[in-house]
């Protein structure tokens, strides 16, 4: 699956010196190009960036703005799902049925979508007029 080998590529440039856990992430865009990013760890915990918020910023620089398919790989015993922030972030630019690979270094993986994330998604809808 070319998505989680540029996710696993990725995760080795990932800046975790802090929790040692290095986290990649790809996403297929409608574009279809791959678009790729890592946790970037600060010592200000909150300040540091998640894989996917990082590859959501990469493609919406490169001109994009649809997801069509995301991998996220990390070194853990069973796959790990995006922390709340980055299922909101996912969709905001992926449909509800978009597959999500989530996978570990060990070979591990499943696959859910959008929706099974984030059920309830808040969505532009919710602004009103």
């Amino acid at each position: 699956m070319p998505l989680l080998t540029a996710a696993r590529a990725v995760r080795e440039n990932a800046h975790a010196p802090y929790s040692r856990f290095k986290v990649g992430a790809a996403l297929l865009g409608a574009d279809g190009r791959i678009h790729v990013g890592c946790n970037v760890e600060n010592v200000a915990y909150p300040e540091g960036t998640c894989a996917e918020a990082g590859a959501i910023a990469a493609m919406v620089a490169a001109g994009c703005r649809e997801i069509r398919e995301v991998a996220v790989i990390a070194d853990s015993p069973d796959p790990v799902p995006p922390c709340g922030g980055c299922r909101q972030k996912l969709a905001e630019f992926a449909a509800p049925g978009v597959p999500v690979t989530l996978a570990t270094t060990g070979g591990a993986s499943r696959v859910v979508t959008v929706a099974e994330l984030l059920p309830g998604a808040f969505a532009p809808a919710h602004m009103g007029d």
